[in-house]
């Protein structure tokens, strides 16, 4: 039952991670358009992807040992 868990939550993690990824590449047009006011909202995107890809390494580690 464990494993099931963990797959439904690697899966939303990862269509997370795509869906930020997408976010990312829509802030980085708007700021060489010049309409990105805040450009901090890229490092914040930046850092949420790798909190999730960390969570997903530690999950996968976990399954493997």
């Amino acid at each position: 039952m464990n494993k099931k868990t963990t797959n439904i939550d690697s899966k939303k993690l990862q269509e997370e991670i795509i869906s930020l990824k997408k976010t990312l590449l829509n802030l980085s047009f708007q700021k060489f358009s010049g309409q990105l006011e805040k450009t901090s909202q890229i490092k914040n995107t930046r850092k949420q992807i790798a909190r999730i890809k960390t969570k997903l390494s530690k999950k996968n580690g976990e399954e493997n040992a």
